[in-house]
């Protein structure tokens, strides 16, 4: 069985790592480049970096911020923000990110899921899915920050994704996003058993508790979270601790 992964995020901002509720009122809260050393040297599994205003300031994500920070990491490491064409990810790779998240520009040009992972590889194609639950009950594919609405389906976006070619999804509930109750199980779920590439949940985290109902209750493969991390609510290695308690296959703590 393969080991469930813990995956500490990093959301950037005008060169600072911010958090906020519901992608918004956002707070800084410290140098992304001294915080993703820290997880990787603390039992992180892999590292998520998002230039989360790229995009609405139709910018290229930060290249200089990404470079310093793959110098100080030691697992693997997904960028996204503002990713739009084939140089951005040949670029971001370069620059040393492992793997390629992408969000808006995959809505707005799927064939650049296909082109990324035909030249890449799949492994290194991350489609980020923001999702949003609507009053008729189903989800909609949310982008620029989860502002903007484009009315797909997020169940059949996740297949579509999928059969271009992404090696992962990123899921996050804005629903969830920043409240700390914990995360979104029916979303993740349906999500999970729609697709057949490996899904990280993301949105909601606020207890260690929070990472082993999500690994309980789906088949996801990775539980994302920012604010239990940067407040200091708990370390990746109690959470860790606390899922190999209860029985779930957890990667052992590095510390260097």
């Amino acid at each position: 069985m393969i080991a469930k992964r813990i995956i500490p995020c990093l959301d950037v901002k005008n060169g600072s790592v911010v958090k906020g509720v519901n992608f918004k009122s956002l707070r800084q809260l410290g140098d992304p480049v001294d915080l993703a050393k820290f997880y990787s040297e603390n039992g992180a599994d892999e590292l998520v970096f998002l230039d989360i205003s790229a995009t609405n300031e139709g910018r290229r994500t930060m290249i200089d911020v990404v470079k310093k920070t793959a110098e100080q990491v030691f697992v693997p490491f997904t960028v996204g923000g503002g990713v739009r064409t084939i140089d951005d990810v040949t670029e971001l790779l370069r620059a040393g990110a492992d793997k390629i998240g992408i969000n808006s520009a995959a809505v707005a040009n799927p064939q650049l899921i296909k082109d990324a992972s035909d030249r890449f590889g799949s492994q290194c194609v991350v489609v980020a899915i923001d999702a949003k639950r609507f009053p008729d009950g189903t989800w909609h594919v949310m982008t620029h920050g989860g502002n903007k609405n484009t009315g797909l389906n997020a169940i059949e976006w996740a297949k579509d994704v999928e059969r271009l070619g992404a090696g992962e999804i990123l899921l996050t509930s804005v629903d969830y996003d920043g409240v700390k109750d914990g995360f979104d199980i029916p979303l993740t779920k349906t999500i999970v058993d729609s697709v057949n590439i490996p899904i990280i949940a993301s949105g909601g985290c606020g207890k260690p508790h929070h990472f082993l109902d999500v690994f309980a209750e789906t088949n996801v493969s990775a539980g994302l979270a920012a604010s239990i991390f940067h407040d200091g609510v708990c370390t990746i290695q109690e959470v860790k601790e606390i899922c190999k308690e209860n029985g779930v296959n957890i990667r052992d703590v590095r510390v260097f």
